[in-house]
């Protein structure tokens, strides 16, 4: 039987955490991304149709915190596979430069690159 591993897991610390941007209270964590929208997992049901103002908090290099602010629409919501979850999917207004770069720095995180054939 084979048991050794070829490929690198790469264990997250944590989930990103998504916030309230006026109250500051964590609204659920981030699902998926994508350039103009995002998935919130989330305890409870959002309101679809409605804006939201959303924060994300992300860890850099230096251990400070940088602060991504979001306006954003629920288009959609329904549970999740996991009970007593839910995933709703957000429209994003105007995303700033900063959820473009994470967005390229969790491709690039999250991305197997074919190596070239040695000769």
């Amino acid at each position: 039987m084979f048991t050794d591993r070829r490929i690198e897991r790469h264990q997250l610390p944590y989930f990103l955490k998504v916030f309230n941007r006026f109250t500051d209270k964590p609204m659920g964590y981030l699902g998926n991304v994508c350039e103009d929208g995002l998935m919130l997992i989330s305890q409870l049901p959002l309101l679809v149709d409605a804006n939201f103002e959303l924060r994300l908090k992300l860890p850099d290099s230096d251990g400070h915190v940088q602060v991504v602010d979001l306006t954003a629409r629920c288009l959609w919501c329904h549970e999740d596979v996991t009970p007593r979850y839910y995933d709703a999917g957000f429209t994003l207004y105007q995303p700033p430069p900063e959820y473009t770069a994470l967005i390229t720095a969790l491709r690039q995180y999250f991305s197997f690159y074919p190596l070239p054939a040695s000769a």
